[in-house]
Order: structure tokens, then sequence, then C-alpha cells
């Protein structure tokens, strides 16, 4: 039997090529450990909706980790294993910050992509256009954020995508005060979730449920979003198009996203010689 009895895959640059697909010998990887009993699971700071064209058609990852680990959900149930969220009470100064340098501000919640009707139309300088279509085809668009935000008790995620990592850094500096939990994401985006959100702690919650040790799960991820959960997994796999200091945590390194990397971790580490 494979000493890894979940495997935790980030998304964007790890299971998805660049051009946002899973590469066929990655599926067959996944559907080949998935019969072996192992869970492969979403580790993704994406919410359920943003993910939905993968999990209609890849039914073997039944389990995600979600909005940066604010959501655990079971996609086969349509059931929430854990959540948390933003409170109100933080809306205000996150948006304020984000007028600065006139950030494109992203609520994220259980059921919901929202952002402004007039941002949506030039993502790319938010350096996000890879990202364009997707929110054109599910986001909902409102005139002001500020207005959105007072209809809702709490946020699972907030995201602000800026136009410079200058931009970003200024106003980390102004918001990280607040108790929230952080994350760079992408080339110039901020994250944000609720105090001690982490993939990390996602993953945790997802692997308790199973009753199954941190130690017997294996991580892959590219970026500086993935670090949380790439430190606590049994064996953390860095993909090559990954920043290097994403390299540097990592106890092994596969192949890039567009070359099957995640399969061939998958393969080399859950599937052979077991």
């Amino acid at each position: 039997m494979t000493k890894y009895r979940i495997v935790a895959l980030d998304m964007d640059g790890t299971l998805l090529t660049s051009k946002k697909i899973v590469h066929p010998d990655t599926l067959h990887d996944i559907n080949e450990a998935t019969e072996k009993g192992i869970h492969v699971v979403y580790c993704s700071g994406r919410a359920p909706i943003e993910m939905k064209d993968y999990t209609d058609n890849i039914s073997a990852m039944r389990y995600g980790i979600c909005m940066s680990g604010a959501l655990v959900y079971d996609f086969k149930e349509k059931k929430v294993i854990h959540s948390r969220a933003i409170s109100n009470k933080h809306f205000k100064k996150i948006i304020q910050v984000a007028k600065i340098d006139d950030g494109m501000v992203h609520f994220l919640t259980e059921n919901e992509s929202i952002v402004r009707n007039d941002q949506i139309t030039h993502m790319k300088d938010f350096n996000m256009e890879v990202y364009q279509p997707m929110f054109e085809a599910i986001a909902r668009t409102v005139p002001d954020m500020m207005a959105e935000a007072e209809k809702h008790d709490s946020i699972s995620k907030i995201n602000i995508y800026f136009h410079s990592t200058k931009a970003r850094k200024e106003a980390y500096e102004k918001l990280k005060d607040l108790p929230l939990s952080f994350a760079y994401s992408e080339k110039t985006s901020l994250e944000m979730t609720a105090p001690n959100v982490t993939k990390a702690n996602g993953l945790s919650e997802l692997a308790s449920y199973l009753n199954i040790p941190m130690t017997e799960t294996l991580g892959i991820g590219d970026g500086d979003n993935d670090r949380s959960f790439l430190n606590v997994v049994g064996l953390s796999v860095a993909m090559n198009n990954a920043n290097e200091d994403i390299k540097a945590i990592c106890k092994v390194i596969t192949d890039d996203n567009d070359h099957n990397g995640t399969g061939k971790a998958i393969r080399k580490y859950c599937l052979e010689n077991n």
C-alpha cells in the first residue's frame, strides 16, 4: 500500500496547464490513484463556482480545500465540511485601501464571485487576463463594491488585483495589522481570508475528517499561496515552473505544468512500486 493516502493539488500552475486545462496524462494518473483508494483533492485559492468546469468533469476528485482553506467541501455530496469567513467589520478598510491603486476587489462566497462591472472588461491591467473568460462567464457584476459589501455579514475570501507589485506591497503594509490571513498570488494579487485560514489548516481539517494523519499526505504546488500546506505535508513537491523560493522549501521537484508534472509525481510517489 502507498504511504500517501491524500494527494493535495494546487490548481493554477499545478493541476492546470498554462491553457487552464488538465493534461490528459494527469487525468489518467489521478484516476489510477483514485482506483487505488488514494484521495486526490483540490487545494486551491478558487471558490467552488470557479472550479465548476473541472469538478463537473473530474469525478475522481471528490474533495476540495477551496478559497485558500476558507471552505472544505465534498463535491459529491455537495456538503460543507468546514468553513470560516471574514467579518463585515473589515470590509470598509479593505475597499478603501484598494481604491488607492483603483485595485480590482473580488468577493468570493460559497456560491458567488462578485466584481465591479467596469473592471471585468480590462483584467489585463491587473495582470489577470488569463482569467477574464472565466470571470465573464461566472461573475456577478455590481456598480459599487462598498455598496455590495453592506449586503453581507461575512465573505469567505476577498482578493485585490493590483496594477503592480509595488501597489500590492503598499496595500499590504496598510492592511497587515487586520486580524486576517494574507497571501500573495499571481503576479500582483493579494488574497485575504479569516484569521488562521490557510491551505495548511484546510488540509488538516480534511485529513482529520478522513481520519488520515498528515504524515500520509503529499502536496504539490507552485506559488507563494501554497507555502503553508507544502510546509506541513508528509512529502512536498514543487512544480518545475514554481517560484524559486517554493522550490527551496520542497523535498522534491517534478516537471512543469505543461508536461504532466503533477501526474509524474503521483505516479512516482504513489503508484510505482506500491
